[in-house]
This record gives C-alpha cells, structure tokens and sequence, in this order.
C-alpha cells in the first residue's frame, strides 16, 4: 500500500515500557469488565508491548495509521470528511453530515488493574450509526465489553452501542431512545448508561437506564450538562455547578455530586482530558485559568492560565505534570500545583484551518503528541525533558483528525 506519510527529523527514540502493575490503589469502579477473556478477540494476536500509534483522518476522509513502534504506515480506508474525532483508545468515532463513522485501528491495551493484555488485529473500517446533529461520544476504558455512548443533538437520540460487537467488527444498538433535542450525552458506566434530559432545548438533569434500555428510577439535576471522561474511580459528567460522578456500586448505579469550590465565578469546564484512565482530569476555565478535578478526593482546583490557551490535559503523573496548547501553537509543561511554566516549546502549530479542524495535544505517560494540519506534521514530546521534540513526522496530506491508537 502506498504510505500517506513521509517520514521527516527523526531524531530520538520512542521509549515504551512494558507495565506490569498498576501505581494505584484498586479502585475501578465504571470501568469495571467481566471479560474473561482479559481483551482478547478471535483472529487477534496477543503481543508483549503496547501497539501505539497515531491513526489519522484527512480533511477529505482519508484513514491512516502510524505505527509508532516500527514507523511503519498503514491506509485503512476511506470515509465521509469529518468534522470531528472521538477516541477511547481503539476505535475513532468520526462525525460526518449523516452520523457517526466508525474505524477500528485494530490496536488495543485491556486494562486489568494490576496488569495489562496488549493486542493486535486488523485495522477496518467498520461503518456507521445514522444521527441528526452534532454528536457527542461517551466511551469508557475497555474496547471490548461495555457500552459507547451517542447523542445526536439535532434529533435528541440517545444511542447506546454493544463495544462487545464493536470488537467483533459489528455495529449493533443496545438502545436508541427519543428525547427532547438538546447538547446532551449518553455515558457508559458499566452495565447501565446515564442519558441527559432537556427542557426548551436546554439539559436539565440526567437519567440512569440499563443497558436495555430500561429506567433504573435514577435521576440527578444537571443543567447544561457538557464534557464527559471515565476515569479509574468512575465516569464524570461535567454540569453548570460542578460535576456528577458515576460508578458501579454492586449491582447499583452511583452517583455524587462534586460541586466547584464556593464563591467561584469562573466558567465551567466544557469539556475534560487527561492521561488515559487517570484519576485527574483537566478542562479550561473558558480564559480564566484551568480546572483540575481529581476525581479520588472528590476535588477541584482552579490554576491560573500563563497564556490564552487552546487545550489543556492532566498527565497526572509522579510530578503531577498538566500540558497544555497554547493559542499561538505552543506546548507547555506545567506544575499542577500552582500551573507556573516548567517548560515549552516553540510555536509548533498554528490554529486556524479552512476545513475547521485545529491541532490536538495527546497525552500519554511517556511521551506528548502533537497533530499540525497545517503544517502536515505529526510530534511526538518528550513532556519529562525540557519538552524535547524526540520525533517529527511530516504527512502527505493534513492530518485533521489524530488520536493515539493502542493504549
């Protein structure tokens, strides 16, 4: 097949390690999986190491894949031009003018708490969930057991998608119900989902349903709701006052409420990032500054922002690393204890696109990754030293949409 990317400055070296154990205490809450198959799925090849990668989408809809390991480049296929990318670390949940297309990138990590399952498969895509609407994807930790969230916000359909099926290349709706249309989300925890409900076109409060669709009776005040994440301690949901978040207590569906610190009047975070599964997350306090939630001591802190920023994410690391992308292309290592500069680099990335897409900054817990349409460039950070550009990859055409596949 012929490669979409040329590689360009190699320099460095991708260190992956190989976890054997997880650093923090047992509490998996919402992502828990009673897979017994720890991840596995017929016809994919169990390997020793995390298969990173970063798989693209072009302005026109061009799939491609980057194997991180070998360099190695990938055309996956063709769908409609997106408009935007979700990810849970396997599968991309592009949106189009129809709905959602999906792909798979055929790369996964099943995350078993004290250790890991690392897979392989064929890369496919996998076809597509009709929607009116903008769409917002709730997805959880694991890539085959549990359930996708969808809610189209033109129609107000809520869908929940088997990610079972998903993995077995199908796409089947565990349920599709009709609400009020409105900027809501559909969540995933465990074997239930949370479903937001509108009134006048606005998200008032949020709903538990089992995974068949059925009402459990749960229901929680949520006004605007907006930005959803799952971490090991549960899924949040991000809402006017504060945030909800949920878990799987037993056979129950869970919920708490974190309310913002009182007297704040910073904006709500709109939406939340962070290394995969972490405990802490981060979403921009519009210009204010920028939200941490630490989602095990059931708290929020606000930082000040250096400079006007366009994303923000938590490593949540050892040093409690946050990085963040400036609007001028920027990335930044920052303490996440007072959000002072520990490091950045030059302006890498610039924001402004005619097809809509902007760059994204991708953490995960060695290395940053930084997408430049623009630029047709990929980067990959080494966030740890002085954030050293370890690799560039420059790309055949705009890499619009970019997630980081295999972890």
């Amino acid at each position: 097949m012929r490669s979409r990317f040329t590689l360009f400055a190699l320099t460095g070296a991708l260190t992956v390690s190989l976890v054997a154990c997880s650093s923090g205490p047992v509490d998996r809450a919402s992502s828990e999986s009673s897979d017994d198959g720890h991840g596995a799925v017929a016809g994919a090849e169990e390997v020793a190491e995390p298969q990173l990668g970063l798989t693209s989408i072009d302005a026109d809809g061009a799939v491609t894949h980057l194997d991180l390991l070998d360099e190695s480049v990938t055309d996956i296929g063709e769908i409609s031009a997106p408009s935007a990318l979700t990810t849970d670390g396997r599968y991309l949940f592009a949106q189009t003018d129809d709905g959602i297309e999906i792909v798979d990138s055929g790369v996964w990590t099943w995350d078993h708490i004290d250790h890991f399952h690392y897979y392989r498969a064929d890369p496919a895509v996998l076809g597509s969930v009709p929607g009116e609407g903008t769409a917002a994807i709730a997805t959880t930790n694991l890539s085959t057991t549990g359930g996708t969230g969808i809610s189209f916000a033109d129609s107000g359909d809520a869908v929940l998608l088997d990610t079972q099926a998903l993995s077995k290349g199908e796409i089947t709706e565990l349920f599709r119900i009709e609400r009020e249309p409105h900027e809501g989300l559909v969540v995933p925890v465990g074997s239930f989902a949370l479903v937001t409900e509108a009134s006048d076109g606005v998200g008032t409060s949020v709903r538990g349903y089992t995974a068949d669709g059925e009402s459990t009776g749960l229901e929680e005040p949520c006004v605007a709701p907006a930005g959803t994440i799952t971490t090991r301690v549960g899924a949040v949901i991000g809402c006017q006052d504060g945030a909800l978040l949920a878990h799987v207590d037993g056979d129950e569906l869970q919920l708490e409420r974190i309310p913002y610190p009182a007297g704040t009047t910073a904006p709500p975070a709109e939406s939340f990032d962070n290394r995969e599964g972490r405990p802490t997350v981060a979403g921009l306090a519009g210009s204010e500054g920028i939200w941490m939630l630490d989602t095990r001591a059931r708290s929020w802190t606000l930082l000040p922002s250096p400079t006007p920023l366009a994303q923000v994410t938590a490593v949540d690391d050892e040093d409690g690393h946050l990085l963040a992308l400036t609007q001028d292309g920027r990335v930044l290592v920052l303490n996440g204890d007072d959000g002072s500069v520990l490091a950045e680099t030059a302006p890498l990335a610039a924001q402004s696109l005619s097809s809509g897409a902007e760059p994204t900054l991708i953490a995960d817990q060695h290395r940053a990754y930084l997408s430049a349409p623009i630029e047709h460039r990929l980067y990959e950070i080494d966030y740890a030293d002085a954030a050293r550009i370890a690799r560039t990859f420059e790309t055949a055409t705009e890499p619009a949409f970019v997630a980081e596949t295999g972890r």
